[in-house]
């Protein structure tokens, strides 16, 4: 296939569009089901290469689940614990294999952001990950290939339109890259930064004690940021992304963005919210957002009367702000990267808040020194990178 015509681009008016590949080439991936669109393909694309690092860095299979061409999740194939089988939904399916363990990790984290997601998976996408993506809403997967059952299974998701593409996964790219912008064309080096364990061996704090847990949370931190918008922030616990705070312009939004998302991803795995009493039948996306709601600051949304009876066979307590800050102080050993240095140490202060105990970051503040000292008051390890991910 020397192209592939779209319906259209970003955005309906955008016509015509179409990808291919500028040297007349075969383009490296074939559409088994579905037409995928423009933004279909940058999340594609962009999912692919963050999966396959990610399983270049960790051995393990790895899927993520993006959204307008930044990370909703990214995760690698850990088993799952019983309260995050039930705080994913998937608690019904039984025994599953690594890689619908990464995918459940990765669309789970934030259900809210990755409603609708396009999912990439680093591995040949098996029945097991099938099953859990034909039950989620979703636009499209991206894989090296898919089992005949797992194939069967997707095909008959959408009334036959869902997209899966194939990737040919021995496809690489032209050292040079180029972009056009306002008609003018930009060029520059792809980035080839190769994250790995020994990526942090630059540990700046009197704490040194960088765990090899540690290390594979913090290198999955890194490589989920190069792939999404900046400036960003990114908080890993246990093998996957749990807080993703992605294009804003400041750094210590970033922090409070990411850090607020992983904040309900803990505090979802409270007996309190885990033990809320759903009516039966209620959709998956309309009890998403009830617990949204609930675990946060608009929880009269749904504790309302005339509103609970909606969604709760009996009304719920309010989740006080103090019950929610004593659970929230039992998370810790939680990793943070971040794609460009911290000017402040707000940043340090609001990460401590979530758990945080490992950093990485690239350095070369003004202020580095308060930053440090910042990170030393709590006894956190940070390693300077010396190196820069901004993705745009």
């Amino acid at each position: 296939m020397k192209e592939f015509e779209l319906k259209y681009g970003c955005n309906p008016n955008q016509k015509p569009s179409k990808i291919y590949m500028s040297d007349g080439s075969d383009l490296p991936i074939e559409v088994l089901c579905g037409r995928p669109g423009y933004i279909n393909f940058l999340d594609a694309f962009n999912g692919w290469q963050l999966v396959s690092e990610l399983k270049k860095a960790t051995g393990l299979p790895a899927a993520t689940s993006f959204k307008h061409v930044s990370p909703a999740g990214a995760a690698v194939g850990l088993p799952l614990t019983d309260t995050l089988a039930k705080i994913y939904w998937v608690d019904d399916l039984g025994e599953l294999s690594p890689l619908a363990c990464a995918y459940a990790r990765a669309r789970g984290a934030d259900r809210m952001s990755s409603f609708g997601d396009f999912i990439a998976l680093s591995d040949i996408c098996d029945a097991d990950t099938a099953r859990l993506i034909k039950r989620e809403v979703s636009d499209g997967v991206i894989a090296p290939g898919y089992e005949p059952e797992a194939l069967e299974i997707l095909r008959e998701k959408k009334k036959g339109n869902y997209n899966v593409i194939k990737i040919d996964p021995e496809y690489a790219p032209a050292a040079l890259e180029h972009k056009d912008v306002f008609g003018i064309t930009f060029e520059q080096g792809r980035n080839e930064l190769n994250i790995d364990k020994d990526f942090f061996s630059d540990i700046v704090t009197e704490n040194r004690d960088l765990t090899d847990e540690a290390k594979i949370d913090l290198a999955i931190s890194m490589i989920t940021l190069k792939y999404t918008q900046s400036n960003s922030v990114c908080y890993v616990k246990d093998g996957q992304a749990i807080g993703i705070g992605a294009g804003q312009q400041s750094r210590i939004h970033c922090t409070r963005l990411a850090g607020q998302k992983a904040d309900n991803w803990w505090l979802r795995q409270c007996p309190k919210v885990m033990n809320l009493p759903f009516k039966e039948g209620i959709k998956r996306a309309d009890r998403d957002n009830a617990i949204d709601l609930y675990i946060g600051e608009e929880y009269m949304d749904v504790l309302s009367d005339g509103a609970w009876e909606n969604i709760f066979t009996e009304k719920p307590d309010v989740f006080t702000r103090e019950e929610k800050r004593a659970w929230l102080d039992q998370l810790t050993d939680v990793a943070l990267g971040s794609d460009a240095f911290f000017p402040f140490g707000d940043n340090i202060e609001r990460a401590h808040k979530s758990g945080v105990k490992y950093i990485a970051q690239p350095g070369g503040s003004v202020r580095d020194d308060n930053v440090i000292a910042t990170c030393n008051k709590y006894g956190m390890v940070m390693a300077f990178t010396g190196i820069r991910l901004f993705h745009h």
